[in-house]
């Protein structure tokens, strides 16, 4: 296989299907956004959500970490909480708090009030910085849409916002079973739409981001949760592209992560690459999983963690570059750099 045919096609879509790839392909959660100057430029003038409902800057804004690094996939650039105002609720961004939703959910009266949303009449910009950004990109850099997962929509939802011990959640989950249910329900079709839409719209792979749900236990993850995720994925199967599923703290749910379906593993950095694989077998593409903090490390350091992941994973077909969480906005852009240049230079 040589550089340029895997170019055409693509190394990361190939990794996603366990096909032979020249070199690990790379890209980073978060790797369009607070950490690069060109997007804080753009934040002076406008707020995050005039940027994600304006499909010019929100592909600007997907595209500029793509001018910057020798990146295999470009991630468009949204928020998993834009479904919400379809559902009927509304959010802000709240300076130093993040996402604050105004009346959360926490009766079932209120669940049974949830719309479930129309994509193309609702995000039709996400939609259309979708084909914006498919015809900027070269053929060999993928293009990925993305949700947020019904557990963490709905711990968003009931909250109202960011959580240490998600209280509220479990609280409703335990108290109201057949309303957790139905919420879960709504999520799940309001999400298969969206995702169906982003694959029409250009998205070449799609990430279910469960970023809460290792505030679970096993058991708690199987009755409560891995039903609604399955059948997302279910219903997403038949478009025939790569399904990632990402969680963080989620070293205990590994196995009930797999079942529940997607193509790719994405895992943080608290589980080791090799071990995740003894574990889920070799059939199982996996995404990671660089602390995102080593890009802080002096560069020697930095340099030998990007060595540890890949020794880890031993150039098994399958394996995606990634870091276990999103990059952080104190980040120097050129550590990003050099980290994509030494998993280039390591892994051919």
């Amino acid at each position: 296989m040589t550089e340029k045919n895997d170019r055409q096609e693509g190394r990361f879509l190939r990794a996603c299907r366990l096909q032979e790839v020249d070199c690990t392909p790379v890209w980073v959660m978060r790797q369009a956004g607070r950490y690069l100057p060109e997007y804080r430029r753009l934040r002076e003038r406008y707020t995050l959500l005039e940027i994600c409902g304006n499909p010019e800057l929100a592909a600007e804004v997907t595209l500029q970490p793509i001018r910057r690094f020798d990146l295999d996939a470009a991630i468009i650039f949204a928020d998993i909480l834009l479904p919400l105002k379809g559902m009927g609720l509304d959010f802000r961004f709240a300076a130093g708090e993040g996402p604050v939703i105004s009346q959360p959910v926490r009766s079932p009266e209120a669940v049974r009030a949830l719309h479930t949303m129309d994509p193309w009449e609702h995000l039709s910009h996400v939609m259309e910085a979708l084909r914006l950004v498919r015809r900027e990109l070269d053929p060999g850099r993928a293009l990925i849409g993305f949700c947020g997962a019904p557990f963490t929509l709905a711990s968003y939802m009931i909250q109202g916002g960011k959580s240490k011990n998600f209280l509220e959640t479990k609280r409703f989950m335990y108290t109201h079973p057949d309303a957790w249910k139905e919420l879960m329900g709504k999520l799940v079709q309001v999400q298969v739409s969206y995702l169906n839409a982003q694959v029409d719209s250009g998205a070449q792979a799609v990430q279910l981001f469960d970023s809460w749900v290792g505030s679970l236990g096993r058991a708690d993850y199987r009755e409560y949760v891995l039903p609604f995720s399955r059948a997302l994925f279910q219903g997403l199967k038949s478009r025939g592209v790569p399904l990632i599923h990402f969680g963080t703290v989620t070293g205990a749910l590994l196995e009930d992560m797999q079942e529940a379906g997607g193509t790719v593993l994405g895992v943080d950095w608290r589980v080791d690459l090799d071990q995740v694989w003894d574990r889920l077998g070799t059939g199982q593409a996996i995404q990671g999983n660089l602390d995102p903090l080593a890009l802080m490390a002096p560069r020697p350091i930095l340099k030998r963690k990007v060595r540890e992941v890949l020794a880890q994973a031993r150039g098994r077909r399958g394996h995606i570059f990634n870091l276990g969480h999103g990059v952080l906005p104190p980040t120097d852009p050129d550590a990003v750099a050099a980290m994509v240049d030494w998993v280039r230079e390591e892994s051919k």
